[in-house]
């Protein structure tokens, strides 16, 4: 479906939450259904852009009456990507969306993840790890704080949640599409792709020896952070090239998972870029 016959046409009754097409995106707010279909669902402005301009392959866009009026010019890169714009009620968003106060433009989308071996490969200079990552807005944060950093890509290993996950999308605010993603089951798995890349692994512990800013960053790096309430196991922390802290210099016992993750590849980032 090619030029304006993927906008709305006038006077068209919106889909409802009853429409097959609706039910079937519906059904992408379960983990099992985005794997069977290979699709997801990028809800927000931010998001469908990013899909729509970045590479992302959209198969469908929906949109309230309000929602469309708001923005014309996304519905105008879809009509030239050819991409199809179905109206739909504002009962129908709110069945496709898992916020309390839906935006009312939800994109049917391609998943996102790749296979290992076409991210972690040689020449990659910054790669961020997330090693059984529960909270979909952590790994979602942690994505976007990579985007903004400039890293090459994000592995979601072993039990991490899945980046296609709604919380996680809106989270990445549109950062999603941008660095590669993969997933890799198998933590020792990721950790040795990422070593025979000739990427150099920092493990991110609150008790190592080594703090951030005793660390020289002279090669390329994947820095590797743990669960929310657990860390990194021991035997990742026994296999990464070298674990780091942060230094605390207040009474924090700690920081968050999004907030360490910043600060590390952030500092990583910039001191990559003073030494070019």
């Amino acid at each position: 479906m090619t030029g304006d016959s993927a906008l709305p046409r006038p006077g068209a009754a919106p889909f409802t939450e009853r429409t097959p097409r609706v039910v079937a995106a519906r059904k992408l707010t379960r983990r099992a259904e985005r794997e069977k279909t290979g699709r997801f669902l990028a809800e927000g402005a931010n998001a469908v852009e990013a899909a729509l301009v970045d590479g992302g392959k959209v198969y469908e866009l929906f949109v309230t009456e309000r929602a469309a009026a708001q923005h014309e010019r996304l519905l105008g890169i879809a009509r030239e990507a050819g991409v199809p714009v179905s109206p739909i009620t504002d009962r129908a968003a709110d069945g496709l969306s898992e916020t309390v106060t839906p935006q009312g433009i939800v994109a049917v989308c391609a998943l996102v993840d790749r296979p290992q071996e076409t991210v972690l490969k040689p020449g990659a200079k910054l790669v961020v790890v997330l090693v059984d990552v529960a909270d979909p807005g952590n790994a979602g944060t942690v994505i976007r704080v990579a985007d903004a950093a400039g890293a090459d890509a994000v592995v979601l290993a072993g039990d991490s949640v899945d980046p296609h996950n709604g919380k996680c999308v809106r989270a990445a605010a549109g950062s999603l599409f941008h660095p590669a993603i993969t997933r890799i089951r198998d933590v020792d798995a990721a950790l040795k792709a990422c070593s025979a890349a000739g990427l150099r692994t920092f493990g991110a512990h609150g008790y190592a020896d080594t703090e951030l800013d005793q660390v020289t960053f002279d090669e390329p790096t994947a820095w590797v952070f743990g669960n929310e309430a657990h860390g990194l196991p021991r035997d990742v922390l026994e296999t990464v090239d070298l674990a780091v802290k942060i230094p605390m210099y207040g009474r924090a016992e700690s920081l968050n998972l999004a907030t360490a993750a910043a600060i590390c590849v952030y500092t990583n980032a910039m001191s990559s870029r003073a030494a070019r």
